[in-house]
């Protein structure tokens, strides 16, 4: 990974820390069962986010790069990896 794409994933993921954190003490609280629901629905956007930014570098360097060097298994390797990964995160 980058480093730029590090700096970005490591900061998204503090801040989702943070929201989780902050749920946990709302359901301390006993808050309200919607507002509890809007923060889950806001923290599994962010980390939406996170691994679109991760997927994002993973094409742009470690699948690019594979299909530059012109490796036929590796570019074959690459993209099976690639698409066992997206069928477990669409599931």
């Amino acid at each position: 990974m980058h480093d730029a794409t590090r700096q970005k994933v490591t900061q998204r993921l503090r801040r989702i820390e943070g929201q989780v954190g902050g749920l946990l003490r709302m359901v301390d609280e006993n808050r309200y069962c919607i507002d509890l629901l809007t923060q889950i629905a806001a923290v599994r956007a962010a980390l939406h986010k996170a691994e679109e930014e991760i997927l994002r570098d993973h094409l742009s360097h470690c699948v690019a790069d594979a299909f530059a060097a012109g490796d036929v298994n590796d570019q074959r390797h690459k993209v099976d990896e690639l698409v066992r990964t997206l069928a477990r995160m669409t599931r």
